[in-house]
């Protein structure tokens, strides 16, 4: 897997993973929401670079223009609800791109860690030799993103495969390594040191889909 982390840069992201972890800073639910999608933004940007792309003749007031335009057929897959900002921010670049939205959520058992992932919702386009873009704000275990994509084969098999996470758990980018295939590209801001006994990463930023859109009554 090519592991793209920008944690280890000097850049603008920085800031923006400054404020979401920040206890006062990230009680504005709306700041919060626009960090992500902002974050989203500069991942789908440097994830462009790696694209396909094809000569392209535009016509403009005053004469002819050649440029590169891609070439990919992209359809980006958010994980619901956390994800819904995240997608939001690559849809703002990649916005000709076809859309899928899940649910996967954990399903905790009789141990607080001891958990599986339950896929409840999918709405997905063909996804044979297409670009998939797959979203989730927190790769913590790396079960979600797992779930998801399994949820997502019988809709095709995509070309290429992006992984596009805010914050990462090493643990987590362990585990989806040792899934996806060698060629899958994973796009992340930070990574983070560790996770808890129930699986949340540390020193993470909390509950993502809570700070984003509002706490929620179950478990």
């Amino acid at each position: 897997m090519y592991i793209h982390n920008f944690s280890d840069k000097q850049t603008i992201l920085n800031t923006f993973i400054a404020e979401m972890r920040d206890v006062n800073i990230q009680k504005d639910s709306m700041r919060f929401r626009r960090n992500i999608e902002r974050i989203g933004e500069i991942l789908g940007y440097e994830l462009s670079k790696t694209l396909s792309y094809k000569p392209t003749t535009i016509t403009t007031p005053l004469g002819i223009c050649e440029l590169e335009t891609i070439n990919n057929d992209v359809v980006l897959c958010s994980i619901l609800r956390a994800g819904v900002p995240l997608h939001n921010g690559l849809l703002n670049y990649f916005d000709k791109a076809e859309n899928a939205f899940i649910s996967a959520y954990r399903h905790h058992k009789e141990k607080p860690e001891n958990f599986e992932i339950i896929v409840e919702y999918l709405a997905c386009p063909n996804l044979e030799n297409k670009t998939l873009i797959l979203a989730d704000p927190m790769l913590a275990t790396g079960q979600s993103m797992v779930a998801t994509f399994e949820a997502l084969k019988p809709f095709g098999t995509p070309k290429n495969i992006h992984l596009v996470s805010v914050i990462a758990a090493q643990e987590g980018i362990d585990f989806i390594e040792n899934y996806f295939e060698k060629d899958t590209h994973l796009w992340v801001a930070t990574v983070d040191e560790k996770l808890n006994e129930k699986g949340y990463i540390i020193p993470g930023l909390g509950d993502a889909g809570d700070l984003a859109f509002g706490e929620k009554l179950q478990n």
